[in-house]
């Protein structure tokens, strides 16, 4: 069967189940190289997270759908090929763009630039897109799409001189400029120090004095230690987080509490802003009034889970100058030696830069498993949305029902938390174990409007399991 010569524009119906798009070209001295990359759109034409875009430094697609499958050089040309199993695309993806950016140059510097769609069965060639290109730095070559339940390919042929970070946030890509960076070699996950403020806009006034009637504040081993300015913070909180407990009834309830902080790419701007850290610093004492200990177990997460240190008060600053850290993989420049850890560190290359909550949830879960507590456990998530693994989240969370844990999740900003924000009308399960909410900006929301969201359904959380007997 001979492949079809295509024309910009153009498209042709796509039978076989899994496709191979390859890119080519020749080029002779001082010619930059080139890589392929895909982007996986919903109707939209937005990807759902940063975690939708495979390229190099991200080779495969969580699901396992779509792959960079890599280089081959023969003779004078060379390929660099992208994989798509049309039948493994999950419903929600409805166009799969197929970009590729120039490394060192441009794309009129090389010759013979051709795309061909083939057949990932047979390695029959099914199209063949031959290119012109001038001064662009990156690349649409084509597209494959739904039409009707059907997949079809489109010749493009649109080129970018922004490079591939251009090409990429015109899709809803992530992308923090480096200081002095342009946009061709812009990170999307930049590794800066996180600020910590060092009085919050949400901090309220001067501590006033306590009333006898208010509850009392626990007082925790290292709070000492503490710079004054934290300490007086902390002191404040705790108050505050008394006083939501007696509001719902609650008042001197114990328990466990466990930190999760969404490090995807997405999230770079909240770290690098310090916002993250200052979330940090107010969930503190959240563990120093319901904790008999004052400490707090801590993970963060993004393509996998890692468990960082145990959290105690007075480590509080040092422990933020460490831990408060954002994936490492640079997006869009070619990946960098690891740089030596301090103490405790996670390598936040391995954590990645995708989400998959799911794979977050079943550590914790296990967790607690393995380490048995008289007091229940209350689980603070903190994550920007982007949430698109529903089916297995859900699966982890009703998995979870009967076990002394409430999964308490905050948005930071107004995204899609899929399965999360519809927790609490799913049926079929024995307690809610659920809570969540999110905030456009919750470095504007007053402590005690946080700790009141934060602490809503936890006290009947706990009323229920107990009547149940699963605390």
């Amino acid at each position: 069967m001979t492949a079809t010569s295509m024309a910009k524009g153009g498209n042709l119906p796509v039978a076989a189940t899994a496709v191979q798009v390859e890119l080519g070209w020749s080029g002779g001295v001082g010619a930059p190289d080139a890589d392929a990359s895909a982007l996986l759109l919903r109707a939209d034409g937005r990807v759902r997270d940063d975690g939708d875009f495979v390229f190099y430094n991200q080779p495969q697609h969580a699901s396992g759908a779509v792959r960079h499958l890599g280089k081959q050089r023969t003779g004078g040309g060379t390929t660099d090929t992208v994989g798509v199993d049309l039948g493994a695309l999950e419903p929600e993806i409805e166009r799969v763009v197929l970009g590729a950016s120039a490394d060192g140059g441009t794309f009129g510097q090389l010759s013979g630039l051709r795309l061909r769609l083939l057949d990932a069965g047979t390695g029959e060639e099914l199209a063949v897109f031959e290119m012109e290109a001038t001064t662009e730095t990156a690349f649409i070559g084509g597209e494959l799409y739904r039409r009707a339940g059907r997949w079809k390919f489109r010749a493009v042929g649109q080129g970018y001189a922004s490079g591939l970070a251009g090409l990429a946030t015109d899709f809803g890509i992530t992308v923090d400029e480096e200081a002095g960076a342009t946009a061709s070699t812009a990170s999307t996950v930049p590794t800066p120090t996180p600020a910590v403020p060092s009085t919050p806009p949400h901090a309220g006034p001067p501590i006033p004095p306590r009333s006898p009637a208010a509850p009392a504040p626990r007082l925790v081993k290292g709070e000492e230690q503490l710079p004054l300015d934290m300490r007086k913070r902390l002191s404040l909180r705790k108050e505050q987080i008394a006083v939501s407990l007696r509001k719902h009834g609650a008042e001197g309830v114990t328990a466990r509490v466990i930190l999760v902080l969404d490090a995807s790419g997405s999230m770079s701007f909240l770290y690098s802003k310090g916002v993250v850290a200052d979330v940090v610093e107010r969930m503190a004492a959240v563990a120093a009034q319901l904790d008999d200990d004052g400490e707090m177990q801590a993970w963060t997460f993004a393509s996998n889970p890692a468990r960082l240190p145990d959290l105690a008060l007075g480590d509080l600053p040092e422990w933020l100058r460490r831990h408060v850290r954002v994936g490492e993989l640079t997006l869009f420049r070619r990946k960098k030696p690891q740089k030596g850890l301090l103490p405790g560190q996670v390598d936040m290359r391995a954590v990645g830069i995708q989400n998959e909550e799911q794979k977050v949830i079943a550590e914790v879960r296990a967790y607690v498993r393995e380490h048995p507590a008289a007091a229940p456990t209350l689980v603070l998530f903190f994550s920007d949305g982007g949430v698109y693994r529903n089916k297995e989240i859900e699966a982890e969370l009703r998995a979870a029902v009967d076990e002394p844990v409430f999964w308490q999740f905050v948005g930071l900003g107004r995204s899609d938390y899929g399965v999360l924000e519809r927790f609490d009308t799913l049926p079929g399960r024995r307690v809610d174990n659920v809570g969540f909410f999110a905030v456009d900006d919750i470095s504007r929301v007053p402590d005690a409007e946080l700790y009141d969201r934060l602490l809503s359904e936890f006290p009947s959380w706990i009323r229920e399991a107990r009547r149940l007997n699963i605390i």
